[in-house]
């Protein structure tokens, strides 16, 4: 299992910014392919975005847009830039891992947008 740990997260208003880091243990990270997905309140948990081991990216249509994945690998660690942030984009931030079929997951980190 790998260990993740997302932080970053926290009060911002409505269009302002935040970015999440992820950081996963192992010496096989610059293989793992890594994403982000949040759960609202009473909400099923989505997808946000996703970093392959190549820096490629994939958003949720919801993201595109406003939020940037990206990765360093000396680092260990992928962050989630987002911009332009809405109340609809609270929610509990929760970093995946996945490397050869299994995921690791982090505890979450809260992102609340609100006046």
């Amino acid at each position: 299992q790998v260990q993740v740990v997302e932080s970053g997260g926290g009060l911002v208003q409505p269009g302002g910014s935040l970015r999440l880091s992820c950081t996963a243990s192992g010496s096989s990270f610059s293989a793992y392919t890594m994403a982000w997905y949040r759960q609202a309140s009473g909400k099923e948990r989505e997808f946000v975005a996703r970093i392959s081991q190549t820096g490629t990216t994939a958003y949720a249509e919801s993201a595109k847009g406003r939020f940037t994945a990206s990765r360093d690998n000396a680092k260990n660690t992928v962050y989630l830039q987002m911009d332009s942030l809405q109340v609809e984009d609270t929610a509990v931030y929760y970093c995946n891992a996945w490397y050869y079929g299994i995921d690791s997951w982090g505890q979450g980190t809260q992102v609340t947008v609100s006046t």
